[in-house]
């Protein structure tokens, strides 16, 4: 009858869900590929896995777009739209900005050195 037990309690332990670690938690970014659009358009599509939500895909291209931004020796960039996906533990954001010298019109805007600066402190990597 032990045996029975014994049993019993290895095919629960074998159910139970394992226990997160912190390596879990830690995201792995996967890449970015950049398109210049049209002049001063640009299309960012990054992947990474182990992101928490949504948002954490959408820091990670808006930290290539500020990064994008100063290397065409640009000093702002606006936000036009990011779509998020998630398929198969991979999570993948396709973000579009313009870049521009001076601080452009509208409402989401960066201020790309102090983005980019946010980003290295974070541990996000740029393009």
């Amino acid at each position: 009858m032990k045996n029975v037990g014994l049993i019993a309690l290895l095919a629960l332990a074998a159910c139970t869900p394992a226990i997160p670690t912190a390596e879990d938690f830690i995201p792995e970014y996967k890449g970015v590929e950049t398109l210049l659009l049209d002049g001063d358009l640009v299309q960012f599509n990054v992947a990474m896995t182990k992101a928490l939500a949504s948002q954490n895909v959408a820091a990670y291209a808006e930290c290539a777009a500020a990064q994008y931004t100063l290397i065409r020796g640009y000093g702002f960039a606006r936000h036009v739209r990011t779509n998020v996906a998630i398929e198969g533990g991979i999570w993948r954001a396709d973000a579009v900005y313009t870049i521009s010298p001076s601080l452009p019109k509208g409402l989401r805007t960066i201020d790309a050195e102090v983005v980019t600066q946010n980003c290295r402190e974070k541990g996000i990597p740029t393009v």
